[in-house]
């Protein structure tokens, strides 16, 4: 019986990976890197970085609430400390699909002075929490579908027990992006009275079913058709399906480069970052989240961001999940904010780019608190409709 469970733990893990591998076209690609480096080697490698990288180590203090359905919600909250202008925003971080809030390791690293930006990062407080089922946030109940709605409703759990007065900045990379967007749908009226500034990086506001993922669309229509079913039948054997992920481990690895960064150059220990933090999500709960992505749409919900405050949609050019067409219609729903387009960048770009996004945050960040200043109202916690 154990060999046949292994054996099966391979099948899965290798079937995933095909799969994968199909969308990505990178196969040749691991193909040279089998032959130019030992797996072992780069196990080691992969294990050195690991251990070396300071990627996601920063810390902040820990906090937790209750989602309306109980699911536990994790933050952690930066404070400035001194030189925080009076009536400055709290900026609030909502990470993407299969990340956790480690991912917004730069952008953290320059809100606590640590790296340089033009304009300099304010010193402003912010927030940072792990979507459900991601990082070291709860999942919901067995059974109960997960939806970018749902999420909207979580992000507004966080935002009431973070941040229950005062300004805010909302800052969403894709699937964080659509929380936010789906926070907009549902409480307009707090995004009237409370959100002073937002940030949409790598993200969409619908239209994913027809993405192509750099295929072509035959090939395209065949992976929206098989994934569905594909990822059920993992997560029904999860666990070895768990085993056969380190199997295909190298295979995975490229499919990450592939779809997380549109340059070659990226720095090692970024890569295996970003491998680390994909790794860490169950396969069951990628399964679980799967489906919401093709029954998201929220244009309409841009313009509650109205054109009294600043906007910054933040896109890579070679994003393969959130193409740049996508920014370019929420820009067209959003005319008033700053549309930026990261040359040679894919889906990551806050880990590949983090100078430019840094240094666009902060130009953001700065408008807000000069718009706000030292003579901005107090703004009441109410959840508004």
């Amino acid at each position: 019986m154990a060999q046949t469970g292994g054996g099966w733990a391979r099948r899965a893990g290798l079937a995933g990976a095909v799969l994968g591998v199909a969308a990505a076209g990178a196969a040749a690609g691991m193909a040279v890197e089998r032959l130019t480096v030992h797996r072992a080697v780069r196990r080691r490698a992969w294990l050195a970085l690991d251990v070396a990288a300071p990627y996601g180590s920063l810390r902040g203090t820990p906090g937790r609430t209750a989602a309306d359905d109980g699911t536990e919600l994790y933050y952690e909250v930066d404070e400035p400390g001194e030189g925080m202008p009076e009536g400055a925003p709290t900026v609030v971080f909502s990470h993407g699909y299969c990340l956790t809030q480690d991912v917004w390791h730069f952008q953290r690293a320059a809100l606590r002075g640590t790296a340089h930006t033009a304009p300099p990062m304010p010193a402003l407080r912010a927030v940072y929490w792990d979507q459900r089922g991601h990082g070291r946030s709860g999942r919901g109940p067995a059974g109960e579908p997960v939806s970018i709605d749902r999420l909207g409703r979580d992000l507004k759990a966080v935002l009431d027990a973070a941040v229950p007065e005062g300004p805010v900045v909302l800052v969403g990379h894709s699937m964080g992006g659509m929380t936010v967007m789906a926070l907009a749908h549902h409480h307009p009226g707090y995004v009237a009275e409370r959100v002073a500034a937002v940030a949409l990086l790598g993200t969409s506001a619908g239209g994913l079913a027809e993405v192509t993922y750099g295929l072509p669309a035959a090939g395209a229509r065949a992976l929206r058709r098989m994934a569905p079913g594909v990822l059920r039948t993992l997560a029904a054997r999860a666990e070895l399906v768990e085993r056969g992920r380190r199997v295909t481990a190298d295979l995975f690895a490229g499919l990450v480069r592939r779809y997380s960064f549109g340059s070659r150059d990226v720095d090692p220990g970024v890569a295996r970052f970003a491998e680390r933090l994909i790794e860490s999500v169950p396969v069951d709960v990628v399964a679980d989240f799967y489906p919401a992505f093709a029954e998201h749409e929220k244009t309409a919900a841009l313009a509650a961001f109205g054109a009294d405050r600043p906007a910054l949609i933040l896109t890579g050019d070679r994003d393969l999940l959130t193409p740049r067409e996508h920014s370019e219609v929420m820009s067209e729903a959003l005319p008033h904010a700053d549309l930026v387009v990261a040359e040679g960048a894919g889906h990551l770009v806050m880990l590949e780019q983090p100078g430019l996004v840094g240094d666009r945050l902060a130009g953001l960040l700065a408008r807000t608190i000069r718009n706000h200043g030292d003579t901005a109202p107090p703004h009441r916690g109410g959840d508004g409709p």
